[in-house]
């Protein structure tokens, strides 16, 4: 997996975007220059659209994407996600992606701490430094715990459970080394695993 270092050494403009909270981030960095970010409290549709034309750059016109595929606000992800994919059919380019847990944990760079954001139902994403991503019901939850601001949860707030920043002017340039993108040809929120789906048989209604 790259880091952000080595993939603003390959690719001389790569545009980022982030929906995962409340708060939209969209970076545009070049090779050289010092990233240029724009941010929009909008819904995703719109506040995406918004923070483009704040930084005054062409989709199509950039080296590669980046983008966060969640834990967080599915609606926006999907969003991103969906955005990346048509400019990719007008002009196709790399897509990287990562995980917006994974990157609070390497920024706090703490073990024992466990980052965690809404899952529904009572179960929350849980992220350990070095370790994968799991599901955990709210009474399972265990340890120090530190949610990202912007975050929405609709579960309860675990007791005890910190907040920490989602700014990613200021987690990116603790992580520039962290190992943490991936290649996608494919942009989709994460999921845990691939939905299935059942075959419906039609069958005539009978009285009993």
């Amino acid at each position: 997996m790259p880091s952000l270092r080595q993939l603003v050494e390959s690719h001389p403009a790569l545009l980022l975007l982030d929906a995962a909270s409340s708060r939209i981030q969209v970076g545009l960095m070049t090779r050289g220059e010092e990233p240029r970010w724009a941010t929009s409290e909008s819904e995703a549709s719109r506040g995406l659209f918004l923070c483009l034309e704040e930084l005054n750059v062409n989709p199509t016109d950039v080296s590669a994407h980046v983008f966060c595929e969640g834990p967080g606000s599915m609606l926006g992800i999907r969003t991103s996600a969906m955005a990346i994919r048509a400019w990719g059919v007008l002009a196709p380019k790399p897509v990287y992606r990562y995980r917006s847990l994974d990157l609070v944990a390497h920024t706090l760079g703490r073990p024992d701490l466990r980052v965690i954001a809404d899952a529904r139902r009572e179960s929350w994403h849980c992220q350990q430094l070095g370790q994968r991503l799991k599901r955990v019901a709210t009474g399972e939850l265990s340890g120090v715990l530190v949610m990202p601001d912007g975050f929405r949860h609709w579960s309860t707030r675990p007791a005890g459970v910190d907040s920490t920043s989602y700014d990613l002017r200021e987690l990116l340039a603790t992580t520039q080394d962290a190992d943490i993108f991936k290649t996608t040809d494919n942009p989709e929120a994460f999921h845990y695993a691939d939905p299935s789906y059942r075959t419906w048989t039609p069958q005539i209604h009978r009285a009993p």
